[in-house]
């Protein structure tokens, strides 16, 4: 099965559970979702006229939008040729759960890899069984999609971006009828305010959840 990339680049995974992993990001094309705050809009759209040859989504710049389709093969043969040394892979978007991403995860993991993916909770998560699932659920977006409870019940992770106490009220009641004791609960500032971080650091304490700060951008680095 071929997948519609974005770009393929080796770096530091920057947030979450995996902060400080050396990690191979594979962002997949397309989403509807329609965060205000996104910073990755040029992969909303998937235009046939942006479609370029596979070795021109590898280790460039993926902000204009451009994408080829790709399977676990070329994938794998793309990192060997860049090489790249990351074992552990983070299939990101866009929504990388509008694809089923079955076939190219049991192949990555089969070639002794690590993968995760970040997705919005907004659609049904096909992948291996050992994929370490982070949902960063997405409410009320312009999209008008809503976060699924079987999204949420397969995550290992839910890392949950917040300015206010209405996004922790948000995530409470989103997490009502789910078990999260086999699940790490991230909370993220926005933008790392200082307001926003005391407040998800007063949560993380009084709730034993972990902070997740984007080190990424403090390091500027994607």
């Amino acid at each position: 099965m071929k997948y519609p990339v974005n770009e393929v680049f080796e770096t530091i995974q920057g947030e979450g559970t995996f902060t400080g992993v050396p990690a191979i990001f594979v962002r997949l094309q397309g989403c509807p979702v329609g965060c205000a705050w996104c910073d990755t809009k040029q992969t909303w759209d998937v235009l046939e006229a942006n479609k370029v040859s596979q070795e021109q989504v590898i280790a460039v710049d993926g902000t204009i939008g451009r994408w080829a389709n790709h399977d676990a093969h070329s994938l794998l043969t793309a990192f060997t040729e860049k090489g790249f040394t990351a074992k552990h892979i983070v299939i990101t978007g866009g929504e990388p759960c509008l694809y089923d991403l079955s076939e190219l995860t049991s192949h990555l993991i089969e070639a002794g890899n690590s993968v995760q993916i970040e997705t919005s909770g907004t659609f049904e998560i096909h992948c291996h069984e050992q994929v370490w699932v982070t949902v960063s659920p997405k409410v009320n977006m312009k999209g008008g999609y809503k976060v699924l409870k079987t999204a949420l019940e397969r995550a290992n992770e839910i890392k949950h971006p917040i300015a206010t106490q209405h996004h922790i009220d948000e995530l409470d009641e989103l997490l009502a009828d789910i078990d999260v004791s086999d699940k790490t609960v991230c909370l993220q500032p926005i933008s790392q305010k200082p307001r926003a971080t005391e407040l998800a650091m007063k949560t993380c304490i009084s709730r034993n959840w972990r902070l997740s700060i984007q080190t990424h951008k403090y390091l500027d680095i994607d």
